[in-house]
């Protein structure tokens, strides 16, 4: 059997998406299993024991006209595998296409009308509800097509190569490290960097054994900065030099994520890893922590969720400018010691 996965991007929405490919494997341990990816996500991926192949949408490269003819070559490759099955988890006009080009036995995807993806597919699958999370959806797909859910598998394996260069940089000692995740695909879904500054001031004043690796890519390397500055020895920047792998076992080594939302923190929810999740515009019972909407901080205000990626009120950002450092600090303070009892040595 050979089936192919549609879901290209962004890292969140990858992350949130790879129990499928789980699930299938064991339910179909002899199939081949591809996963069409963006190329630059492609790393994630590689070397995953459950996908045999990752077939590279390179999407910037493409964009070129002249390059037209290499998506055209790569859509001739797909619908020479022969699918049995194409699961379109993206849902989007460009991915619904690449289903239907592939021409596979059977095409199943997300109901989701807004770019007419639907039109494409053989079988629809329909949210569960109206708030149901993306990951309950997918999950759905699954049922759809008879595959048994259940979690009895690990959602992101070790990568030996980058879990050893991350064990050199964030040894295994008493320190507590904590995860800052500053930035965000939205403007408007960040949390201000100064508010993330206080954070660290505020709680590297009462706590003693806790540092703090600011995480992002080299777009975010401004907001690392201002984070770091509150509190110098005991903030490491990463901004802009993991690669996902090692991105990935920088989270296993943290004992806890406080970020935005974006991909770092669906990677530390798949990782069972507390998360702390700052979030302005857009629904967390949809696109939250999985597991842990319980921890998601979102202030009660008429305009919450917008889901729009610009602010149209007149005090900009209020969502997230309004949610104060302080209350953040206290949580954090407290997820901390109630996850290490005993382990936190707060200053007199």
């Amino acid at each position: 059997m050979r089936i192919l996965i549609l879901k290209p991007s962004a890292l969140g929405d990858v992350v949130q998406a790879l129990p499928v490919a789980r699930l299938l494997r064991r339910f179909h341990p002899g199939a081949e299993i591809d996963w069409w990816i963006e190329s630059r996500l492609a790393p994630l991926l590689e070397h995953d024991p459950d996908i045999t192949r990752l077939v590279l949408f390179h999407r910037q490269r493409w964009s070129a006209p002249w390059r037209w003819h290499e998506a055209v070559r790569s859509i001739l490759e797909l619908r020479a595998a022969r699918y049995d099955l194409v699961l379109d988890l993206q849902a989007l006009a460009r991915s619904s296409l690449v289903a239907w080009l592939s021409n596979p036995k059977l095409i199943v995807g997300l109901d989701d009308p807004r770019e007419g993806a639907p039109a494409f597919y053989d079988v629809r699958v329909p949210r569960p509800s109206a708030r149901a999370h993306a990951i309950d959806w997918y999950l759905d797909v699954l049922r759809t097509i008879h595959v048994p859910v259940g979690w009895d598998f690990e959602w992101l394996p070790k990568k030996p190569d980058a879990a050893a260069r991350l064990e050199a940089l964030m040894p295994e000692n008493e320190t507590q490290w904590i995860a800052i995740q500053p930035g965000a695909n939205w403007a408007n879904k960040r949390w201000p960097p100064e508010h993330f500054a206080a954070l660290v001031k505020h709680v590297s004043s009462v706590v003693s054994n806790v540092r703090f690796v600011i995480l992002g890519s080299g777009a975010d390397r401004a907001l690392g900065r201002i984070v770091c500055s509150a509190a110098p020895e005991r903030c490491m920047d990463m901004t802009g030099q993991t690669t996902l792998p090692e991105l990935v076992e920088c989270l296993r080594r943290c004992i806890i994520l406080v970020g935005n939302d974006s991909g770092p923190m669906h990677i530390a929810a798949a990782l069972g890893k507390p998360v702390i999740a700052l979030f302005g515009p857009t629904d967390p019972s949809r696109t939250g922590p999985y597991g842990q909407t319980d921890r998601v901080l979102q202030l009660d205000l008429p305009c919450v969720p917008c889901m729009s990626k610009r602010c149209r009120i007149s005090r900009r950002m209020a969502c997230l400018r309004d949610l104060s450092p302080d209350i953040v600090a206290r949580v954090l303070i407290d997820s901390v010691a109630s996850r290490s009892p005993g382990a936190i040595q707060t200053r007199a």
